[in-house]
């Protein structure tokens, strides 16, 4: 005869934290142009920060967003929106201020046109719907 058991779980408050993600990239190369696509879940055009630096790094940047607000029961935390951060040098000269950004379906696209040298730049993001955006270029001197 099999016995029941009784499983008793405590539960307790548990506050979700901000974790920074790194971000996994897709880079790729077609003829003229250098594209880098990366995953950051849950954000809204503007709280994403794209940065060309003058040694060909690009900087990806998303604020955090959605942290579990009052008293919940946390059960498992595999993953959280936000904030994430990414640093990864450019394989080959891009002019930053030629570059496009999209948003959409919660990935991040910069595509890039090479260039004979780095050009530094800043892109923002400007909200053309529910989380999508298109670039807007800011060149740094």
């Amino acid at each position: 005869m099999l016995s029941s058991a009784v499983i008793i779980k405590e539960a307790f408050s548990v506050p979700e934290k901000a974790k920074i993600q790194q971000v996994p990239l897709k880079v790729y190369q077609a003829e003229d142009r250098l594209t880098v696509a990366a995953p950051m879940a849950g954000m809204e055009p503007e709280d994403l920060a794209i940065e060309i630096t003058d040694d060909g790094r690009l900087l990806l940047d998303g604020k955090v967003r959605g942290l579990l607000k009052d008293v919940k029961v946390l059960l498992l935390d595999e993953w959280s929106v936000g904030a994430y951060y990414r640093d990864y040098l450019l394989p080959e000269p891009v002019d930053g201020s030629q570059a496009t950004a999209t948003y959409g379906n919660g990935v991040l696209v910069v595509t890039f046109p090479l260039a004979n040298r780095f050009v530094p730049a800043r892109l923002t993001l400007s909200s053309n719907g529910v989380a999508h955006g298109i670039s807007d270029n800011v060149a740094l001197p």
